[in-house]
């Protein structure tokens, strides 16, 4: 059984995206810093600060105004007796102008 593509579920589908942002991060300390106008995004590790700028100007239209990264460390974890390693990153923290937004859907 096929599902019918229709116009409607390739528009659902249309995301914001760039290469070197994965995507936005979502913990209850981001969403607190974006009421204050910073945006938390997990950026692939070989991003540099200008390319980053370039990628949220091009995807959002905003201007930022400062950027910072950060490095994520590789965790071990063991859950019901089993060790694994969650993979680190990058995370890199846009700060907008006051009146700024950006509006994830």
């Amino acid at each position: 059984m096929k599902k019918e593509i229709t116009k409607k579920n390739t528009e659902e589908k249309k995301v914001k995206s760039h290469p070197l942002i994965k995507g936005t991060r979502i913990t209850e300390k981001a969403s607190i810093a974006a009421d204050g106008g910073r945006y938390t995004f997990n950026v692939e590790n070989n991003a540099t600060k200008n390319e980053i700028k370039k990628a949220i100007k091009m995807l959002y239209k905003v201007e930022p105004v400062k950027i910072t990264i950060t490095k994520i460390a590789k965790k071990i974890v063991t859950r019901r007796g089993v060790k694994g390693v969650k993979s680190g990153g990058k995370k890199a923290v846009v700060y907008l102008k006051k009146g700024d937004k950006i509006e994830f859907v």
